[in-house]
């Protein structure tokens, strides 16, 4: 019995561009994402050449995202001229391994923002309940 692709044993053309991407698994309300390396072409019959990792969107118990990577991989891939998905560039900038995309820099100025929108909106409700109690 042949191994699964996943484990790196996926037939491959050596001259075909790669994309290190995330491929969704998992079922519904709770996806699950392998980082693994595909041919650029989006077809389904073309195999996985090699997984490269795993990335668990959904907080656990810690309130933490799990991200598993194998970065030597990774380097390989990208000496071999792999393309990288934007949603993987962010992991890689997340873990240290890119500079931060500037994705993330907007998510987290729009977080910011929002905490500090609800801040004032919950000191305003404040102020409004202590003169209600004063009067």
């Amino acid at each position: 019995m042949p191994l699964p692709p996943a484990s790196g044993t996926g037939r491959y053309f050596v001259k075909a561009a790669k994309s290190i991407r995330l491929i969704r698994q998992g079922c519904t309300n709770r996806p699950f994402f392998h980082i693994s390396v595909t041919h650029r072409k989006r077809l389904n019959s073309q195999p996985v050449i090699e997984q490269l990792g795993s990335y668990d969107p959904m907080p656990n118990f810690n309130n933490e995202k799990l991200v598993a990577l194998n970065l030597e991989r990774i380097k390989f891939w990208l000496g071999h001229g792999a393309h990288v998905s934007p949603p993987v560039a962010e992991l890689l900038g997340l873990a240290g391994f890119f500079p931060i995309h500037p994705r993330s820099y907007m998510t987290a100025w729009r977080n910011r923002r929002t905490e500090r929108e609800n801040s004032e909106k919950q000191k305003e409700a404040e102020a409004a309940a202590k003169t209600a109690d004063a009067a």
